[in-house]
């Protein structure tokens, strides 16, 4: 007897990597700083292309990117940034591969500043995830006034590719936000609280 597949989140799709990257890696907390300079990398080349279409890129970047080392991606040259622009398995676009680099240079200043980067995000929510109770996707904002007050102090330091829709993208991944719908089975797995049913006839 077929076993059926748990709610989901209508943008999860049927590819098997977006639902598998829905199912275990979407909405969960990372407070470990390089996998937060990954998915800061990544969310920035993605800027007018699909998450999936960066999905399925990821481990040629990882390849490409050192692992995501900040330490290493900070001493990326010219000609380290020119090989990149080489290669098919990443997005070749010249501006994201040279905001990457400098991006990574911003980060280490991040770091000896807060002592981890992971410090410096979680304070824009307090240091615990922000719970929402959307019942569509369509409810989910692209931005919020914390996303945008990140994304100012972002720039400010340096970094670029982190406008505020760039930003919410990035709190949604990592787990700063829980913006999973209500009925999505990862929603109260992430802390979500379930909504009680009314008793009674009425709605």
């Amino acid at each position: 007897m077929k076993t059926a597949s748990p709610a989901r989140c209508e943008w999860a799709g049927s590819d098997p990597l977006y639902v598998a990257y829905h199912d275990s890696e979407w909405g969960v907390p990372v407070h470990d700083d390089r996998l937060l300079f990954e998915f800061l990398v990544l969310e920035g080349a993605q800027a007018g292309l699909s998450w999936l279409t960066i999905l399925k890129k990821r481990e040629n970047y990882r390849r490409a990117f050192d692992k995501f080392d900040p330490n290493k991606v900070a001493r990326f040259d010219a000609r380290r940034i020119q090989a990149l622009l080489r290669n098919p398995g990443i997005v070749r676009n010249r501006l994201k591969i040279e905001s990457a680099v400098r991006n990574a240079r911003a980060f280490l200043s991040v770091q000896e500043q807060f002592d981890s980067f992971d410090r410096y995000m979680w304070r824009f929510v307090d240091g615990a995830p922000l719970i929402h109770a959307y019942r569509t996707w369509r409810e989910i904002p692209a931005r919020t006034p914390v996303s945008d007050r990140m994304s100012k102090d972002l720039k400010q330091r340096g970094f670029s590719f982190v406008g505020s829709t760039i930003c919410y993208a990035h709190m949604q991944a990592v787990g700063m936000v829980n913006d999973h719908v209500v009925t999505c089975f990862r929603y109260p797995e992430l802390g979500g609280r379930l909504p009680r049913r009314r008793r009674g006839g009425g709605r």
